[in-house]
């Protein structure tokens, strides 16, 4: 998994720029509000996250660790995959996301394009407790434990999205404990290997 590009901007548009990398130009998508920050030619660190698709590897990049976990996290919403997620940063802060889904606001969700009421409401139901409080600029706190966190990152660097992931582990758990056992007290490698089986049945 590539979690950050470190090199010289050659390119930038509104969606997405190009680094140079040891002599090779990696295109990054960005949002809007990220693009309008970088200055062509300057050196960039943008922490980046690597979507895999059968037809596709794509690369989305942000300029702070927070807001990278916050669109990985965004992801594991239904419906949302990584360019709503990364159209809803370009249009709400993490703090404004934060007092959205705090407050319900749907209004403030369905501003970006491609969510519509729906949508927004899904984001408000399934992320509500998910997020600490950004309202003063905080980073986003998520309230996953450490075996999980792992398990994820062990996931996602074996080519699965974050939502497809999440749904993985999910049945790992809810396996798990109707027999009784607590996932944290089980090796991350058996925990992993369950995943994987669920994963590639899941996805076919």
């Amino acid at each position: 998994m590539i979690s950050t590009v470190n090199g010289t901007v050659r390119a930038i548009n509104s969606d997405r720029v190009v680094i140079e990398v040891g002599g090779v130009g990696l295109s990054v998508f960005v949002n809007v509000k990220t693009s309008a920050g970088i200055t062509m030619g300057s050196e960039l660190q943008l922490f980046t996250t690597l979507v895999v698709r059968e037809d596709s590897l794509t690369l989305f990049g942000f300029l702070s660790d927070d807001a990278r976990s916050l669109f990985e996290l965004l992801q594991t919403v239904s419906g949302v995959g990584p360019k709503v997620a990364l159209a809803l940063l370009g249009v709400l802060t993490p703090e404004d996301l934060g007092r959205a889904i705090a407050a319900e606001d749907v209004a403030a969700i369905e501003r970006t394009p491609g969510i519509g009421r729906k949508g927004a409401q899904r984001m408000i139901l399934e992320l509500k407790g998910k997020l600490g409080d950004l309202s003063n600029g905080s980073t986003p706190q998520l309230h996953v434990p450490i075996w999980r966190e792992n398990l994820t990152g062990a996931l996602v660097s074996l080519g699965f999205s974050p939502k497809d992931s999440d749904l993985a582990i999910s049945v790992v758990v809810s396996r798990v404990t109707s027999q009784g056992l607590d996932p944290a007290s089980l090796p991350l490698s058996d925990l992993l290997k369950d995943a994987l089986a669920n994963g590639k049945s899941s996805r076919g």
